[in-house]
């Protein structure tokens, strides 16, 4: 095997019986991984420097094909389901097997990176890939060791990725030729069958997802900002809901878009970088967003180029709605170099509601916080999932269920708890559908969700009257600066009231039927919090 790159490990690959590698890269960067993706065939490089894939079937993640090994060490701490689905230590020692003799004569690629920017709590994760612009994604969206810390570089989490290898469903326990397989007693996850970059980012996200409760670390699915007086905050929210889009305030320091903890400390970033979705991406809506599909070092996935002009086309959806762009969040003008911030003074919860029922933005009590937290009603965006054509109206708990190893009531304990001795102030935010439901309303204007957003972290919309909804007993502020008066009624915003108030029970009812499976598990003030919403 021949040791390519910058600074491989002592902590080498025979560690992970793959010595039989041809070639293996180490460490390298932008230009190096570039280049080989080009020699490779991989991919093309637009007029602007960044480097394009097609991820061909699979645009989107593979919920379906995700397992945990069931095993004896950890099989008690697993939240067990659709979301966690037990594949057998024999399945997984084939298909581990079959993922070593796959690797074995290829030329591989390693990056040694850390999750979590604090020190204290970070994991140190190797990926091994067979494609150079996969590497790059994973140096993109990971911390970046110093140099001094390679040469000693052992990992606690290692994933190995190949696309180009496939299950045999029947043999292998898995439910098609693709798999991504966590063993948290091996350490080890393995990817096969999808060439979809995310699914190397959110099988980490498990992972501290998993980890982190134990040493009273709330894992969130969330972007983070901060305020020029130091005032942090965070948006929770599925693909889709805003987070990126919102949190990139150039008025704001950014930590990261996606994935953090919050612990005694305050709140730190797990990733290096950003993932944002590029669909009808403008540089007038979302500049930041727009200038990162520009530059060099980023992926840009799944959108549509001219093949002579090599010009980008955010509007053209032939490979997916999904068309993704992952970028070092060191080349976003106002990102944190620290990636940390204080305890948050404000959270939002960001729903894309495809009925078009709940206000654009409300005030929720501690118990309404709980209690939306756990039910994390949301619309799954087109593209987002495989197979997946329109918005589909949802409950993902803690806004990130296909991510969580463990019960949500674990993580809504953690929630709960974090508020209360930290004073948060918490808001519900409707990116979604106003003046009626997806195909005949419309989707809320960034510029309005943007101004209340605005308002209620600068603390304006705190000292505004409030209204309790009738329907689910949130705080609806009366006004809003630079928002019309009418749009914070979203009832007022139907042409046709009773057709609102159908929708609206029709809505409440959904909310009451999926809490049912968390009412033995909470508090009774979260319980009545849900009894109110519900009527």
């Amino acid at each position: 095997m021949k040791n390519l790159g910058f600074r491989p490990s002592r902590f080498g690959l025979d560690n992970h019986e793959l010595e039989n590698v041809a070639t293996a890269h180490w460490n390298l960067g932008a230009p190096g991984l570039f280049e080989h993706a080009l020699r490779r065939s991989e991919g093309q490089l637009t007029k602007h420097g960044a480097f394009i894939a097609l991820t061909g079937e699979h645009t989107g993640r593979s919920p379906n094909d995700r397992f945990v090994v069931d095993e004896e060490t950890t099989t008690g701490d697993i939240w067990w389901g659709d979301v966690n689905r037990p594949i057998s230590v024999q399945h997984f020692d084939q298909l581990h097997a079959k993922m070593l003799a796959h690797l074995g004569g290829k030329e591989v690629f390693v990056q040694n990176c850390y999750a979590g920017a604090d020190p204290a709590n970070r994991l140190k994760v190797r990926v091994v890939t067979e494609n150079a612009w996969h590497n790059l994604f994973a140096r993109n969206m990971f911390i970046q060791p110093a140099a001094d810390d390679l040469d000693g570089f052992e990992p606690e989490f290692t994933v190995l990725q190949a696309p180009s290898l496939t299950a045999d469903a029947a043999a292998d326990g898995t439910t098609s030729g693709t798999f991504i397989v966590v063993n948290l007693s091996k350490r080890l996850i393995l990817i096969g069958g999808s060439a979809y970059a995310g699914e190397i980012k959110k099988s980490i996200f498990s992972i501290m997802n998993y980890l982190m409760p134990a040493r009273g670390i709330l894992p969130m699915h969330c972007s983070a900002n901060i305020g020029a007086g130091g005032d942090a905050a965070i948006f929770f929210g599925l693909s889709g809901t805003g987070k990126t889009t919102l949190s990139a305030d150039s008025t704001r320091t950014l930590s990261c878009d996606d994935e953090h903890g919050w612990g005694n400390d305050g709140v730190f970033n797990f990733e290096g970088g950003g993932y944002a979705k590029t669909i009808n991406l403008t540089h007038e809506a979302e500049p930041e967003i727009y200038d990162l599909c520009h530059t060099f070092g980023s992926i840009i996935e799944n959108v549509m180029m001219d093949d002579h002009a090599r010009e980008l086309d955010f509007f053209d959806t032939t490979y997916s709605e999904n068309g993704r762009v992952s970028y070092d969040i060191s080349m976003v003008p106002n990102a944190s170099e620290a990636g940390r911030g204080g305890h948050p003074e404000n959270i939002v919860m960001l729903t894309c509601d495809a009925f078009g029922v709940l206000p654009p933005i409300s005030q929720l009590t501690p118990d309404q916080a709980m209690y939306h937290f756990l039910s994390g009603y949301t619309a799954k965006v087109a593209g987002t999932e495989r197979g997946l054509k329109e918005p589909a109206a949802t409950f993902s708990t803690c806004f990130g269920a296909p991510f969580m190893p463990r019960h949500p009531t674990v993580y809504a304990k953690l929630l709960g708890e974090k508020m209360a001795k930290h004073g948060a102030r918490c808001w519900l935010v409707n990116t979604g559908w106003s003046g009626g439901g997806y195909g005949v309303g419309e989707r809320m204007k960034i510029a309005y969700t943007r101004a209340m957003v605005n308002a209620a972290l600068d603390g304006r919309l705190g000292e505004v009257a409030v209204t309790p909804d009738p329907n689910f007993g949130v705080l609806v502020p009366e006004a809003c600066p630079d928002v019309p008066g009418e749009v914070l009624n979203p009832r007022n915003t139907w042409s046709d009231a009773g057709a609102y108030d159908t929708q609206a029970r029709d809505l409440t009812q959904r909310f009451e039927t999926n809490f049912k499976q968390f009412e033995d598990h909470v508090e009774d003030s979260v319980n009545a919090a849900a009894i109110r919403a519900a009527a």
